[in-house]
């Protein structure tokens, strides 16, 4: 777990504060017939004109610049002119920007014009998953209190807890120790210090938990054919609290 110093935290605020603001952007773009590379392309721009990079493009040869995920799409969904967003659909933008060497990270699932009640309340319980996960959260405790809230609170729901994909450690890279799962139990991962960064990042199923990898060795999409939706922050643990960076 990486300790920042009070200046490195200065610019982990101003990174997660470009994040946030590009992922509200993101969501006045929303619409039916809009492309995917379209979203990708004007995201792109606001991050480099409000005085970031965007640190998802060319991350381990990842071509775009956001993930845009789509329906049953869970994470890292390749933007596309083919991929059109029509009345119904969900959308789970991921984001990250650079700023001076430091990273935020954040995602948000978002309704495409008028969705389903089903669809709406998952991404109600997604954004709530995240926040009993952080309620757990604090100087001392073991990290595994977040994985198991978390998991409880989309289990009480009715929904899947995706096993592979997981939050993470954020600084001066994008991913760092620890990982940081949805799931597990409260004895689980390593004692939270202080002043440390982390990007908790709930992605939950509609049906089963279990996923599978496209051929473009990106998109990773349910298996069962139905949606997911992603809610993500980075986050600052001081011994005062939690400090969302990216809200």
């Amino acid at each position: 777990m990486n300790q920042l110093t009070a200046g490195e935290i200065v610019l982990m605020r101003k990174a997660g504060a470009l994040t946030r603001d590009a992922l509200n952007y993101a969501q006045t773009l929303i619409k039916p017939g809009v492309s995917t590379l379209e979203l990708d392309n004007l995201i792109k721009k606001f991050i480099i004109n409000s005085g970031g990079s965007p640190s998802f493009l060319g991350y381990e040869g990842f071509p775009g610049s956001i993930c845009a995920s789509v329906n049953e799409m869970v994470v890292h969904g390749i933007p596309s002119s083919k991929i059109i967003l029509k009345e119904g659909d969900i959308i789970s933008i991921d984001v990250g920007v650079v700023y001076k060497g430091y990273n935020g990270d954040a995602a948000r699932t978002f309704p495409v014009g008028k969705i389903s009640p089903e669809k709406a309340k998952l991404i109600e319980v997604t954004k709530q998953c995240f926040f009993e996960g952080i309620a757990q959260l604090s100087v001392g405790q073991r990290l595994g209190r977040v994985s198991h809230a978390i998991q409880v609170h989309a289990e009480k729901n009715g929904y899947s807890v995706v096993r592979e994909l997981v939050g993470h450690g954020i600084g001066k890279k994008m991913h760092l120790p620890p990982n940081i799962p949805n799931y597990g139990k409260e004895t689980d991962g390593p004692i939270v210090i202080e002043n440390t960064c982390l990007a908790i990042e709930p992605m939950i199923n509609m049906g089963r938990k279990e996923i599978f990898l496209l051929d473009d060795d990106w998109g990773v999409v349910t298996r069962d054919g139905k949606p997911s939706a992603h809610y993500e922050n980075t986050v600052l643990v001081t011994k005062q609290g939690v400090e969302i960076l990216t809200l």
